[in-house]
C-alpha cells in the first residue's frame, strides 16, 4: 500500500480549505441512496470506494436510526457583527502594510473570528451565528511586519489575537465577549518559509506560520524531517504548536514540541523576547522562554523558531496487533514502554474505534470475500477473541534499517507474552491515516444531528482504568439525565506514553434529533466528562490546552501564587492588555461557571 504520510508530495492537491469545516474542499463525506458513504477526492487511503458499513455501525452503537434525508439546517445568511473602527490605527496601518496585507471583509472576518471547537464554534457558525468577529483581518509577512502592527496597537489601543491554522479547539479564538476596542485577527500564514538551515547541527530556523505539511514538504526537498506530526499536521503551524503546547503522534522518535525547538522570537509591547543564542541546552538560571510554551496567544506574536531536523528515515513500515480486550492492551503497551524500545508511533485503540476503523472499509470481492472469512475464523474461533472486546496498536517504525529491525522484533516478542496477533502493515497504515480523516466525519455526523468532540487527558499508569471508566459512566448518566436519545459513544485510545504514565485520547458522541438546546446541554455534559476525568485521576489536557474552553478548571490546577506570577509577566510584557485574546487564567468567567 502507498505511503499516504505527510512526506508525499501534495502539490498536486488543491490546496483550498472548507469555509469554518474541517480539512480541504476536495474531501468530504456524501451518502448515497443505499446508505453507503464515500469519501471524495484522493487526498487519504479512505477516499474513493463505497464503505456499505459505516452507517448501520454508528446506527447500531448510537441506538438510533438517522434520518439521511433531512439534514441539519444550516446558516444561510451569517450575521457577521459590524466592525469596530480605529481610524487613527487604520490610517497608520495603510502606512505599514499592503493594501493586500489587509481585509475587512465579512468573508474572512468570520473565518478568523473561531476554531474548531465543535459546540461553541463550529456548531455556532455553521447553524447559528457567533456572538461577537474580529474586525479586520491582516497578513504579516516578516518579524517586521509583526513589530509594526504591535507598535501601531500600542501607540492606538487595538487588540491582537494570533491566528495561524484556525484549528484549536478550546475555544481560544473566540473575541472574548466584553472586548469593546478594535480586534485584529493577525494571520501568520504568509511567513511560511524556512529561513535557513544548519545541516552541521541538524536546525533549521523556520517562520512559525509554516503549516505541518509545507514544513515537511520544504524539508523533504533537503532530504530532512522535522517529525513533529500532531492530528491536524496539514493545517496547524509552528507558532500553534508552540503556543500550546503540542504533541505529536510520533512523539517516541522525535519528541514534543518542547523537545525539539532550541529558540523561539516572541513580539510583545515591551519588546522582542529570545535567547540570545541557541544550543542545545544551558543552566544561564531561570529561563523565561520554556514558560511561553503554551502561552495561548495572551503574551505576544510568535514570529519564527530554530527546531531540530532530522534526515529523512531510510526504512519506514507500517504494522499493527490485535489483543483479546483492552486491560491487555494496555498491559502491552507498558510492557513495551519498559523496554526502552519504542516505535516512532505505536496507539492503541479500544473495540469501539477497531470496530469504527473496520466500518469504514469496502465490501470485499473476488478472493478478498473469502480471506476475510478465513481471518475472521482464525481470530474469533481459533485464537478466541471476541469481536466485541477485541482491541487493535496501529505502529509506525521509523529509523534505520537496523533500528526498525529491532523495533519490530521486540513488538513482536513483547506481544506474544500477551497473546497478540499480528494484523498486518496494511491495518497499521489504515489505522495512522485514520486519524487525519476523522475530523471529516465529525462534520458529516454534524450535519445529521451528531455530535462529536475529544478530551485528551495525560493520565498515571496505575490509573488508566479508573479515567476509562469515569468517562464511561458519566457519559452514560448524563446522557440519560438531559434526555438525549439512544446511547452515547464514548471510545478511548491511548496515543502517547511516557515513564509515569500516558496520554488517553477519547472521542465522544451522540444524537441530539429533537432535543431542545442539544448543543448546550452537550457542553454541559463535556464539562461534566471532564471534570470526571480530574477526578479520577487525569489532566485537564495533554496537548490542547485550556484556552476558553476550560476556564473553570483554572483553580484546580493552578494556586493562586502560581496564578498571581503568571498575571505578573502578563503585566511585565503586555502592560496595555494589547493581546487580550483572554485565554486560560485571563479567561473571564461565564455565569454558567
Amino acid at each position: 500500500m502507498a505511503d499516504k504520510s505527510l512526506n508525499r508530495d501534495t502539490s498536486a492537491l488543491d490546496p483550498t480549505t472548507w469555509d469554518h469545516r474541517w480539512g480541504f474542499h476536495d474531501t468530504k463525506l456524501v451518502v448515497f441512496g443505499d446508505n453507503s458513504v464515500e469519501m471524495t477526492g484522493s487526498r487519504y487511503n479512505l477516499c474513493g470506494y463505497r464503505m456499505p458499513y459505516l452507517i448501520p455501525f454508528i446506527n447500531n452503537e448510537l441506538d438510533v436510526t438517522i434520518d439521511f434525508s433531512s439534514p441539519r439546517p444550516l446558516t444561510t445568511d451569517h450575521k457577521v457583527t459590524a466592525a469596530a473602527r480605529n481610524e487613527g490605527f487604520l490610517t497608520a496601518l495603510a502606512g505599514a502594510l499592503r493594501p493586500d496585507q489587509r481585509s475587512d471583509d465579512d468573508r474572512e472576518r468570520l473565518l478568523h473570528s473561531h476554531g474548531q471547537t465543535t459546540t461553541e464554534e463550529v456548531s455556532r457558525v455553521l447553524y447559528d451565528n457567533l456572538d461577537r468577529c474580529v474586525d479586520l483581518v491582516v497578513w504579516p509577512e516578516s518579524d517586521e511586519d509583526c513589530q509594526a502592527l504591535v507598535t501601531l496597537a500600542v501607540e492606538h489601543d487595538v487588540v491582537l489575537i494570533p491566528f495561524g491554522g484556525g484549528t484549536n479547539v478550546s475555544s481560544a479564538l473566540l473575541v472574548p465577549d466584553a472586548e469593546r476596542r478594535m480586534v485584529v485577527s493577525v494571520d501568520t500564514r504568509r511567513m511560511n518559509r524556512i529561513l535557513s538551515i544548519d545541516r552541521a547541527n541538524l536546525t533549521a530556523t523556520v517562520q512559525a506560520g509554516v503549516t505541518g505539511s509545507r514544513l515537511e514538504e520544504l524539508l523533504a526537498k533537503e532530504g530532512l524531517t522535522c517529525g513533529h506530526e500532531p492530528d491536524s499536521s496539514e493545517l496547524s503551524t509552528l507558532g500553534g504548536w508552540i503556543a500550546t503546547n503540542a504533541s505529536g503522534m510520533k512523539k517516541n522518535r522525535y519528541g514534543n514540541i518542547e523537545d525539539l525547538v532550541e529558540n523561539f522570537t516572541l513580539i510583545t509591547p515591551a519588546g522582542t523576547i529570545e535567547q540570545e543564542y541557541a544550543t542545545p541546552r544551558q543552566s544561564p538560571g531561570i529561563q523565561l522562554q520554556k514558560a511561553l510554551f503554551g502561552s495561548e496567544g495572551n503574551l505576544g506574536l510568535i514570529t519564527r523558531a530554530v527546531i531540530h531536523v532530522h534526515a529523512l528515515p531510510a526504512a519506514k513500515k507500517y504494522g499493527s496487533v490485535i489483543f483479546a480486550d483492552w486491560a491487555t492492551g494496555v498491559s502491552f503497551m507498558e510492557a513495551l514502554n519498559r523496554t526502552g524500545v519504542k516505535p516512532a508511533s505505536i496507539r492503541l485503540v479500544d473495540n469501539l474505534q477497531f470496530r469504527l476503523g473496520q466500518s469504514l472499509k469496502a465490501a470485499p470481492s473476488g478472493s478478498k470475500v473469502v480471506m476475510s472469512k478465513v481471518e475472521q475464523v482464525f481470530v474469533t474461533r481459533i485464537k478466541g477473541f471476541d469481536h466485541h472486546t477485541m482491541v487493535a496498536a496501529t505502529i509506525v517504525y521509523e529509523g534505520s534499517d537496523a533500528e526498525v529491525a529491532v523495533q519490530e522484533k521486540v513488538v513482536a516478542q513483547t506481544a506474544r507474552q500477551f497473546g497478540g496477533i499480528q494484523g498486518g502493515s496494511g491495518n497499521g497504515e489504515r489505522g495512522y491515516m485514520l486519524t487525519y480523516a476523522i475530523a471529516y466525519l465529525r462534520d458529516f455526523l454534524a450535519d445529521y444531528y451528531i455530535i462529536g468532540e475529544t478530551y485528551e487527558t495525560t493520565v498515571p499508569w496505575n490509573r488508566i482504568h479508573d479515567v476509562c471508566e469515569a468517562v464511561d459512566r458519566v457519559a452514560n448518566s448524563e446522557h440519560r439525565r438531559l434526555g438525549f436519545p439512544g446511547r452515547p459513544f464514548t471510545s478511548p485510545r491511548l496515543t502517547q506514553m511516557y515513564h509515569s504514565g500516558v496520554c488517553l485520547y477519547f472521542t465522544h458522541g451522540l444524537y441530539h434529533r429533537g432535543i431542545e438546546g442539544g448543543d448546550e446541554k452537550f457542553a454541559e455534559m463535556e464539562r461534566n466528562i471532564r471534570a470526571a476525568i480530574m477526578d479520577a485521576g487525569g489532566s485537564i489536557s495533554h496537548h490542547h490546552g485550556v484556552g476558553k474552553l476550560r476556564r473553570w478548571v483554572v483553580d484546580r490546577v493552578a494556586s493562586p501564587e502560581n496564578v498571581a506570577a503568571v498575571k505578573a509577566l502578563k503585566a511585565a510584557v503586555d502592560p496595555q492588555n494589547v493581546f487580550a485574546v483572554g485565554n486560560n487564567i485571563f479567561a473571564a468567567p461565564r455565569a454558567a461557571d
